[in-house]
């Protein structure tokens, strides 16, 4: 990765790694709530909030993967002054986000 084009400016890299590690914070967040939604007594199905557990730690994983991946591709275009890769993983998480909160609100009533 490194070895690949020009060094870019000092706070485009930097700036990237911030990026990464704020995708890597929200995949920790998903993954500890899952454990917590796993963890605490809830009224409503338990296989629902099981499977809303699970789903959370997995997307969770997921996130933490295709961070690395964006921060990866983020740092090779700036390296070969290409234009920066699509950003997929918001709409991603945009999706996740609401599909988990109309399940939530399925197995807190």
């Amino acid at each position: 990765m490194y070895d690949e084009g020009d060094e870019p400016d000092p706070r485009f890299t930097l700036a990237n790694e911030r990026t990464y590690l704020a995708w890597v914070r929200t995949s920790l967040a998903m993954v500890a709530g899952g454990v917590a939604l796993h963890t605490l007594t809830l009224s409503g199905p338990h296989h629902l909030r099981t499977i809303l557990a699970v789903g959370l730690i997995l997307l969770g994983a997921v996130v933490g993967v295709a961070s690395f991946v964006r921060w990866a591709r983020v740092e090779r275009a700036m390296r070969r002054h290409e234009p920066l890769p699509p950003f997929g993983l918001g709409v991603v998480m945009t999706a996740a986000l609401v599909l988990v909160a109309v399940t939530l609100v399925f197995v807190l009533v």
